[in-house]
């Protein structure tokens, strides 16, 4: 067993990665920026670090240099979205053991931390990594999508489909609950202010029906009672709308794993 520190204010991803990584065995702290992330090192002295470089405070080289302050061989991977060479040189000059690209496949990251962990202080690779949900997964996972709005509902479908998933779409609640019901898909990704049966009430017949897929809720809709409803429900995650792509596959990837669980 190690200790790990993951540092990320992508709280979801955080989360994820500390219930994966507690699975093979590890003690895990996540800490949500960078003052955070360099307290909860020097406290915890962890012996593997997921370091992203994008943080709201204090970015990820700085973090990185006051880490190597406190214990210049520590084992350090970095893990973020907004790559560049000269990032990448500047982080490889203060000794990271690996450089990873997020899009990122967990399967792929798990096996990263434990081969640097069986060879402390070896890079596990020479060459950033650039990874995701393998396709071979991805097309056994069949996602609906439940909005009533016509650009993002095709806008989803056309994304999801190139990512390799299998999309389902409907405009409303009616619609989705007797595809539910039909294709029984793993995830449905559903809008909560639709005409006629709202999100909330799609939810409750899903659930008497005994769906057994994840639910995410997608949606602009502010009411806290609602939200709060849907969650009691059994949504594993809702996401705001106006929301960027990459935002919804990766909590669209969380909450396909997390619905398995």
């Amino acid at each position: 067993m190690a200790t790990i520190l993951v540092i990320d204010d992508e709280r979801l991803l955080c989360d994820l990665l500390q219930n994966l990584l507690r699975e093979h065995g590890h003690e895990v702290f996540t800490a949500y920026n960078g003052r955070e992330g360099v307290a909860s090192f020097r406290q915890r002295r962890p012996r593997f670090t997921l370091l992203d470089l994008n943080l709201p405070d204090i970015n990820g080289i700085e973090v990185l240099k006051e880490i190597r302050e406190i214990d210049p061989q520590c084992a350090v991977i970095i893990l973020t979205g907004c790559a560049t060479d000269q990032l990448e040189k500047q982080a490889r000059d203060l000794g990271i053991t690996d450089f990873l690209i997020k899009d990122l496949s967990f399967d792929v990251l798990i096996g990263t931390v434990e081969r640097a962990m069986q060879e402390p202080g070896t890079p596990a690779g020479s060459q950033a990594a650039s990874v995701g949900v393998p396709a071979t997964l991805r097309e056994k996972h069949s996602i609906l999508i439940v909005d009533d709005e016509t650009q993002m509902r095709d806008m989803l479908t056309q994304y999801l489909s190139k990512q390799g998933y299998h999309v389902l779409s409907a405009q409303d609640g009616l619609a989705a609950v007797s595809l539910a019901e039909r294709e029984r898909p793993h995830l449905i990704v559903l809008d909560i202010n639709m005409p006629g049966m709202n999100g909330v009430e799609v939810l409750r017949k899903l659930r008497a029906k005994n769906y057994a897929g994840g639910v995410m809720v997608l949606t602009g809709v502010q009411d806290e009672k609602l939200l709060n409803e849907a969650l009691n429900l059994g949504s594993i995650d809702i996401v705001g709308k106006p929301a960027d792509l990459e935002r919804i596959r990766l909590a669209i990837e969380v909450s396909l794993i997390l619905s398995k669980r």
